[in-house]
Parts: structure tokens; C-alpha cells; sequence
């Protein structure tokens, strides 16, 4: 039986790269358009229940959440509903759009209202009517991920401030700026879950980050920061996890299955904020990086805006632009033209020129373990792409392939540079379509 290895000290030392880690966030004027896909978190796709010429103002309910694990999407802009149409993702999916001219006033919808908060049942309703997902990059809709069956059980919540990819600094300047609303959110989640203590993971290279929450939460003995090593990807979950708690997620299981709930900080500052002036989630801040991009900065834009017109907010480009990524470097999404919007669970807009977009050609594999080494999953890849090429499923099965959380840290160390992450992705799809992992 294959044995997996301690996560504990796994990883990658990835470059620092948090070149906007000290600036101030920026609010980007209103866009010429938004364009708001229906499908922008994980589930059940949003139902348009607005049509061509209707007026909206911010925060008017545009696309409704057909079910449970969904996530309603609202305006950020007061305008007049141009066209519903179709937008393609970047795997091929289609997804359909609601596109919403801008009037330039803002008004606010008078549906806006301080929700109405005062047992577990009416704050689950109002995260979910605040239309929030996991905004580190996974999408997951939060009141889903708040409702465990298990909740008596659970004894921890966990708050992801990691940001352990390369040039990704929107975390950071949410701790620096929004704190307040952090420890809101916090203790809201604490409040209505009845859960006894938190821990505030924080990577031990953001100083800033680390002493303002040490500072705000000396005197509260159930808060506690908890400063993680500088190497990726602490951020992932079941890492995090076991980095701040000890306890280790069972294959197959939740972090609700050891008695945890995790948060991204962002998610849980948009809940402080959410409960204190019920406008629901309209807008996003992004770190706008890379090689390619004139003046890098963070930005808070209306959620829907081209990407193009982010692009263009911060300068332009200063050399060709060669690739495009919504997210960070190791597990973003590539874009295939700069018309997309963006989405709720962006944090990130790269803008990568031909140096840093280079990707050398593959040499054969040296059989040298690094892959081996560094999976923080304790996964074996170069024995597991063997077995996919052998498509044998008790092989992949026997290795936990499909613990693989896909964080790109395999192909990062690799000295002959194989594609080794998208075969461990191949790999794990294939043993799922044949019924393997748990």
C-alpha cells in the first residue's frame, strides 16, 4: 500500500514577487459595461431574472441562485440591461452573461438593507443572500460551506490569509485596510456556529499583515494569529489545515470531518461588511502584476468589468502581452482574450510578456524525485504518471492520485520542465470516469 508522507515540511520556495504588497488599494472608476456570467462560482448556475431594458441599480438581483449550492449575483453598477448572451470560459464551457450598460450614477437599490441577524438560521440566510463564494480563487459558496452536517462538531474556524503565490498581495491589503471587517466577520462566524476558537493563518512574510491582527487580537484569548512558513502552497487547504491545527484531513473527507471550517480573509471581511450595510458582493480587488503590465497596483473594480478595461486603468502594457492570467502564476486560469469579465472569485490579473511567458520545451524525465520531494500531498508523481501511461487504475487508486490538489508545485520543481501537473490532472480524472478514490 502506498504510504503518503507528512505534509509538514512539502512545498516549494516560490519567488516572494509581492512587488504591490505596500500599495494602497485603488478604486477603478465605473466601466463602460459589466458583463456578468451566471455561472461564477461552483454549482448550480444563476437564473437571469432580469430581461433587455430593464433598469437596475447596485446591488439589484440579476441572476438568482436556483438552489442551495449556488450563489446569487447582483449588479454593481446602475444602468440599463443591454443583452443577455453567452460568454465561452477557457475550458470550453458556455456560460450565459447578462451585459448591463452604466447610467454613471450609482444609485443604490433600496432593497439594500442591514440584514436582519439573530440566530444561526437568519445568518446563514444573509450570507447567502449576500451572494458570497470562497474568494480565494476556489468559488465554493459560503453559506453552503458554513452549513456542515456535523456542526456541533466543529471547534475551529480557520482564516486563510496565506497568499502564498508569487506577485498576489489582494489578501494582504485586506488585513491592512479591512481589518476591522475581518475580525466582524470573524466573530460573526464564531458567534452563529458556536464555534469556540479561530486561527489566523498568515505567511511569516507579510510582517505588516502579521502585527496589525497580533495587535488587534491580544486581548481575545479565542483568536489567535498563527504565522505560517514562507513557502507554497501553505494556502491550500488541507495544508493550512494540518499547518495551524495539526489535524490532517482523512482521504475523502472535509476539513468539517476533523472539526475545522476553513475562510478565505476577503470572504470573511465581506461578511463583516455585508452584515453591517447589506450591500451584497459587487465588487473585487485585484492585484494587477506582472512583467507586461505598465503601472502594477491593486485594484478594486466592479465585478463584470472587461479585463481589457482593468488593463487599461493601470496603464496598459509596457511590452507585449504574451499571456494573460486571472489568479496567480501557479494555479490561475490562462484567458483567451482580455474581453472577459472579471469574476467573483478573482484576485488576481497578470500580465505576463514573453520572458516570463516562455515555457521551455520538455526534456525526458531524470527520474530525480523532486516532484516526490516537494508534493505537498505527499504524492508520488513520476510513479503515478508510470501508471497512467499503464492505465492502471488499481495503481492510481493504490497512490491516491486523486488527493492531488493540483497546485502546480510538481512541474515548478521539475529540472527537465514535464508537464507533470497536468498529467497528475489526466491521471485523476481517469480514475474517477472509472470509479477509483474515495
Amino acid at each position: 500500500m502506498f504510504k503518503k508522507l507528512s505534509r509538514a515540511a512539502l512545498g516549494a520556495a516560490v519567488p516572494h514577487e509581492k512587488g504591490t504588497a505596500g500599495m494602497q488599494t485603488v478604486k477603478m472608476p465605473v466601466p463602460s459595461k459589466i458583463v456578468l456570467a451566471m455561472q461564477q462560482h461552483i454549482g448550480a448556475p444563476c437564473t437571469p431574472v432580469v430581461k433587455k431594458g430593464d433598469h437596475v441599480d447596485v446591488g439589484t438581483l440579476v441572476g438568482k441562485a436556483p438552489s442551495f449550492v449556488s450563489a446569487n449575483i447582483y449588479s454593481g453598477v446602475s444602468g440599463t440591461v443591454s443583452a443577455l448572451d453567452t460568454l465561452r470560459y477557457p475550458n470550453g464551457a458556455s456560460v450565459q452573461t447578462v451585459v448591463i450598460q452604466p447610467d454613471g450614477e450609482q444609485t443604490v437599490d433600496p432593497a439594500v438593507k442591514k440584514p436582519e441577524v439573530t440566530d444561526y438560521t437568519s445568518f446563514i440566510q444573509a450570507v447567502q443572500n449576500c451572494g458570497l463564494v470562497g474568494l480565494g480563487g476556489a468559488g465554493f459558496p459560503t453559506a453552503v460551506k458554513l452549513s456542515p452536517k456535523n456542526l456541533d462538531q466543529i471547534d475551529t474556524l480557520v482564516i486563510n490569509g496565506a497568499e502564498c503565490e508569487p506577485y498576489l498581495t489582494a489578501d494582504n491589503r485586506e488585513f491592512l485596510e479591512n481589518s476591522e471587517e475581518v475580525l466582524a466577520g470573524i466573530r460573526a462566524v464564531m458567534q452563529y456556529l458556536n464555534i469556540g476558537r479561530c486561527l489566523i493563518g498568515i505567511e511569516r512574510n507579510k510582517p505588516e499583515a502579521m502585527d496589525k491582527m497580533f495587535s488587534l487580537t491580544k486581548s481575545d484569548a479565542a483568536i489567535k494569529v498563527a504565522p505560517l512558513p514562507s513557502r507554497y502552497p501553505q494556502g491550500a487547504e488541507k495544508v493550512l489545515i494540518e499547518k495551524t491545527t495539526g489535524r490532517e484531513v482523512p482521504r475523502g473527507g472535509l476539513p468539517a470531518d476533523v472539526g475545522v471550517i476553513v475562510l478565505n480573509v476577503t470572504t470573511v471581511a465581506t461578511i463583516g461588511k455585508f452584515l453591517a450595510t447589506g450591500m451584497p458582493l459587487t465588487t473585487k480587488r485585484l492585484t494587477v502584476e506582472g512583467d507586461a503590465i505598465a503601472k502594477p497596483q491593486n485594484v478594486e473594480v466592479i465585478i463584470g468589468t472587461p479585463l481589457q478595461e482593468v488593463i487599461d486603468f493601470c496603464g496598459g502594457t509596457k511590452v507585449e502581452a504574451r499571456k494573460v492570467i486571472t489568479g496567480g502564476p501557479m494555479m490561475g486560469t490562462a484567458q483567451v482574450s482580455t474581453d472577459f469579465p472579471v469574476l467573483k472569485q478573482n484576485n488576481g490579473l497578470l500580465v505576463l510578456g514573453d520572458k516570463s511567458a516562455h515555457i521551455p520545451d520538455p526534456q525526458p524525465c531524470i527520474r530525480c524525485g523532486r516532484c516526490i520531494s516537494a508534493c505537498p500531498m505527499g504524492l508520488s508523481p513520476v510513479e503515478i504518471a508510470g501508471a497512467f501511461n499503464k492505465k492502471n487504475v488499481e495503481a492510481l487508486d493504490d497512490m491516491m492520485v486523486d488527493l492531488c490538489i493540483a497546485c502546480g508545485t510538481c512541474s515548478y520543481v521539475c529540472p527537465a520542465k514535464r508537464p507533470v501537473t497536468q498529467t497528475m490532472a489526466l491521471a485523476k480524472d481517469y480514475l474517477k470516469r472509472k470509479g477509483g478514490g474515495k
